[in-house]
């Protein structure tokens, strides 16, 4: 059993009575979720000196891309539960939270249809060479239409590697624009998976990269850490495209630069990198293969997709909230 946290740290009180729950909010959200935390929540926010002190006082505690470590868990003797704006948790120790009983809300499913969307658009960028040819002209060169070549998409497969919420809405929307015949790999859901939507059910890595796209949904672990390498990228078409928006660390990325220069396959849409924000001195070479599109991990980098999920923390945080306090 986890032990259980220690509960005398203050609450804001009001003529002696408990106030809001408050909360620690160590990053920048965003504006209209931050409004909308403090209809709900006493919030201390990144501006406020008093954050600093989250470690020492925090019952609650909202965070988007910080750090928060073991040594941070073995301070926060008050901490009951970590709200996170985004799906991934890798940069909070789950281990310590879960041995000292602290609850981890994320928001995963809310960012699918903003990061789907950025699939497509990093596959219809690299399949029409939309870098190469704006690289020409912003060099001053005439580019006439007869120099450029590009594929066509309709009818083409889609593998997908994970099969998750995001995975699931590039499966809809690339059935739905391109009418494309779906393959999907992810060895942890049951057979019966997206029965509702018409797919071949892969029971090898290997089986989806004979697909025309493959796309990359699954998060980094030792498991996944290199999934794609040179062996992998041997067996894939010349004219397959290669999107990863997932995590940085799943495509080796030297093997990737090393099979474009070779022609292996046609060229790869990355929106994760193992350097973030990835640089011209890191990426130089991978960069120097025109047919690949590099964007800094932009994926739920919309207004509309950064209030929701903001928004979706700090609500789930509070259900909890309310039923402790």
């Amino acid at each position: 059993m986890a032990p259980s946290r220690i509960d005398s740290s203050p609450e804001p009180q009001l003529n002696g009575q408990p106030t809001r729950p408050t909360v620690y909010l160590i990053d920048e959200y965003h504006p209209g979720a931050v409004k909308h935390c403090e209809t709900l929540f006493n919030v201390i926010g990144p501006q406020d000196p008093e954050v600093k002190n989250w470690r020492q006082h925090a019952r609650y505690l909202l965070v988007k891309g910080s750090h928060v470590t073991a040594d941070d868990i073995a301070q926060a003797k008050h901490l009951r539960a970590i709200g996170k704006q985004g799906v991934g948790i890798e940069k909070i120790d789950a281990a310590a939270c879960k041995a000292a009983g602290i609850k981890i809300f994320n928001t995963p499913g809310i960012n699918a249809t903003a990061v789907a969307e950025l699939v497509l658009a990093l596959t219809m960028s690299v399949a029409r060479e939309i870098r190469p040819i704006t690289l020409r002209q912003g060099a001053g060169e005439p580019v006439p239409k007869a120099t450029c070549s590009g594929l066509v998409l309709t009818g083409k497969s889609i593998g997908l590697i994970g099969m998750g919420n995001i995975s699931r809405r590039v499966a809809e929307i690339f059935r739905g624009a391109f009418g494309s015949q779906i393959i999907a790999y992810d060895p942890f859901l049951p057979e019966d998976a997206w029965s509702d939507l018409p797919h071949q059910r892969a029971t090898t890595v290997e089986q989806v990269l004979t697909a025309d796209v493959v796309s990359i949904h699954v998060p980094l672990v030792k498991d996944t850490t290199n999934l794609i390498s040179y062996a992998q990228l041997q067996r894939m078409k010349s004219t397959s495209i290669l999107i990863n928006a997932a995590r940085g660390g799943i495509v080796n990325e030297a093997d990737l630069a090393r099979a474009l220069h070779e022609g292996l396959i046609w060229g790869a849409g990355l929106d994760c990198h193992v350097q973030e924000p990835p640089t011209k001195e890191m990426y130089a070479k991978l960069w120097s293969s025109p047919r690949v599109v590099s964007t800094p991990h932009i994926g739920a980098a919309t207004d509309q997709t950064q209030m929701e999920t903001a928004s979706a923390a700090v609500d789930y945080l509070f259900e909890f909230a309310k039923e402790q306090e």
